[in-house]
């Protein structure tokens, strides 16, 4: 396949793209130093609020792929981010795990279990979930909080298959409240396109996005906005394969155009 464009920047997801569980995927590794050799600019991306930005460069660069905190994004970051815009220090009740809380106490943010107290629900990736966060969430939706969500994702990658994730959280909480979410920040959202090209300084047109499956890793040329206007996107498939190359595709989900990917073969 012929390499006509390398981008400035690449905004690379990690779950089942560079890693699955605690394995580097095949050629993952080279992929990234071939790309940085070549001068683009990586990020790498979760949607994943198990691990803070640092959590997750400690185990890239114990994985041998060199990585600063500021140089990965994540949902609860985003998240974090997104509502000290539309409400700074407003007080949340989390439907989430240790990591997701600690972000969002280190932005200013109050946690609460007190239904009538709550501003904003946040259902995340939740391993601890039951019946009683169901209760609250239930209680302050119907009070009035607004419901918000780190990410979409059905299911995470994991060596076993995948594991139930956010979605699976959301859907318990819009079953019993009949309130659809009303904000997800995570990808393929323009909230997470926006922050993407704020840390890279960069319009979408510069940026390609890589990810593992298809409908979360669509990148788009920006309006100034964050919305977006072109679907593209750097796509891995399925787990196992050998090689990255860089190349051009046609996406016959979007008719004729075609879009500069980073795919395994």
């Amino acid at each position: 396949m012929t390499v006509d464009r390398i981008f400035p920047s690449y905004a690379l997801d990690l779950d089942g793209t560079i890693y699955l569980g605690d394995a580097l995927l095949p050629e993952a590794k080279r992929a990234v130093e071939t790309l940085r050799t070549a001068g683009s600019c990586i990020l790498f991306l979760s949607n994943n609020p198990l691990q803070t930005r640092a959590d997750y460069a400690a185990k890239l660069n114990h994985l041998g792929v060199p990585a600063a905190p500021d140089e990965v994004i994540n949902s609860s970051w985003v998240l974090a981010r997104w509502l000290e815009r539309e409400a700074p220090g407003a007080r949340l009740f989390v439907v989430g795990e240790a990591p997701l809380l600690g972000e969002l106490r280190a932005a200013g943010f109050r946690l609460t279990e007190e239904p009538g107290a709550v501003e904003f629900v946040v259902a995340s990736f939740d391993r601890t979930f039951d019946y009683r966060k169901l209760q609250i969430a239930f209680d302050a939706i119907r009070a009035g909080a607004r419901f918000v969500a780190t990410n979409g994702d059905r299911y995470c990658p994991a060596l076993t298959g995948g594991l139930p994730d956010a979605a699976a959280v959301i859907g318990a909480i819009e079953g019993c409240t009949g309130k659809q979410v009303e904000v997800v920040v995570g990808k393929p959202s323009p909230i997470a396109a926006r922050a993407i090209l704020d840390q890279l300084r960069l319009p979408a047109s510069e940026c390609i996005i890589v990810g593992d499956r298809r409908r979360p890793h669509r990148c788009h040329h920006a309006r100034a906005t964050g919305r977006f206007r072109h679907p593209a996107r750097l796509c891995a498939p399925p787990v196992g394969r050998a090689a990255f190359e860089v190349g051009r595709i046609g996406n016959p989900t979007y008719g004729a155009a075609t879009w500069t990917v980073v795919t395994t073969t």
